[in-house]
């Protein structure tokens, strides 16, 4: 089944056909707010026939498997606290980080893409400088974060209720587009630049993140990157699947009213980039640093 027929699908599958759907695609069909970001990155995807890929931040694995639907030869990292429930999903191919550090040889990919995984190191400069290593000539990059956003409603409101940059695992909370400009500013080229998520679709996020702290409080598994929802949490847990198919069809109408507000900005930004030719040398020369005790070459994964 191809991405967007995933991403567009709103049913729950027959108890028939669950065995073959995984279980983190059965609950991306009932989060309007993770298909929303899906299509965000698929309208900066670049044709993917014959090229290598990596997927940077995939937490539970469910982008990781929907991109690698579209083609293309597909590699996948996160934080080494997350990388068990991508490989549970996707199998192979699947790399633990240790911070900004890339296990990866030079000019490997064709397109890199990072989602909601800047705002959790400390060295983003050295982060972007590693993507830029292990992109081809020309290679592109999309990169997807939070907003920080000037002035927000919500944002106080959710730090009077627990929902921190501390409890999501963030060093930051985001970034403003004069920001991402600035650090990608002499290695890539940028393309386009999109702000999304506006005021309902991040008030379904604030109510279902205050639920989730609430209701797991003491027993959710706490990472660098906040909370990651597992498969033993999917399946020990039905009754919050429930809940959240019964509560689609009035999230993804709140979602729907983000289009009234279009004069607003976004809560989450993405970036689509291309790597510059010669970018490297106004930043000065990067060293070639795999992560210790990491694999250096990209042809097996642990």
């Amino acid at each position: 089944m191809r991405v967007k027929e995933l991403s567009n699908t709103f049913s729950c599958p027959s108890s028939s056909g669950q065995a073959s759907v995984p279980w983190a695609v059965r609950l991306f069909r009932k989060s309007v707010l993770k298909q929303e970001k899906l299509r965000e990155i698929e309208r900066l995807l670049p044709h993917l026939e014959g090229k290598t890929c990596l997927d940077i931040g995939g937490d539970n694995g469910v982008v990781s498997y929907l991109l690698r639907q579209k083609g293309g030869t597909w590699h996948s990292a996160d934080m080494a606290e997350t990388v068990d429930a991508i490989r549970q999903i996707v199998r192979k191919n699947v790399h633990p980080l240790e911070g900004a550090r890339l296990p990866f040889p030079d000019k490997h990919f064709d397109l890199v893409v990072v989602i909601d995984y800047l705002e959790h190191i400390h060295d983003d400069h050295l982060f972007v400088d590693e993507v830029f290593r292990a992109l081809k000539p020309g290679g592109e990059l999309i990169l997807n974060v939070p907003h920080a956003k000037r002035w927000s409603l919500l944002r106080p409101v959710r730090l009077a209720l627990g929902l921190t940059d501390e409890w999501h695992g963030h060093v930051r909370p985001g970034y403003r587009e004069s920001e991402l400009r600035q650090l990608l500013d002499g290695l890539f080229t940028i393309r386009a630049v999109r702000m999304y998520s506006r005021f309902f679709s991040h008030l379904i996020d604030t109510v279902f993140g205050l639920a989730h702290a609430r209701f797991t409080k003491g027993k959710a598994r706490k990472t660098s990157k906040g909370a990651v929802v597992t498969q033993a949490d999917f399946e020990g847990d039905a009754r919050a699947f429930l809940l959240s198919s019964l509560l689609y069809p009035i999230c993804w109408f709140l979602v729907q009213l983000d289009r009234l507000l279009f004069f607003t900005k976004g809560y989450l930004l993405i970036v689509g980039a291309e790597k510059a030719a010669g970018g490297l040398g106004q930043r000065g020369q990067v060293p070639v640093l795999a992560c210790p005790g990491s694999r250096t070459s990209v042809g097996e994964s642990p």
